[in-house]
């Protein structure tokens, strides 16, 4: 069965926190002698994400 897709919508800010700490999972998982190859997949789906307008109505 195939999952549902999520969308995330993040700014400049949140999209440098993520990235940053995904780096940084990733260098754990190379301290413990695991593999990161699923963090590396992570890395470049989230620095190659598109850049989507979002208008934002305060209620």
């Amino acid at each position: 069965m195939r999952e549902k897709p999520y969308h995330l919508y993040v700014d400049s800010r949140e999209k440098t926190l993520l990235l940053h700490s995904l780096v940084e999972l990733k260098n754990q998982l190379i301290r413990q002698g695991r593999y990161g190859d699923c963090v590396d997949e992570l890395i470049f789906k989230v620095s190659n994400a598109p850049v989507k307008r979002v208008k934002i109505e305060y209620v």
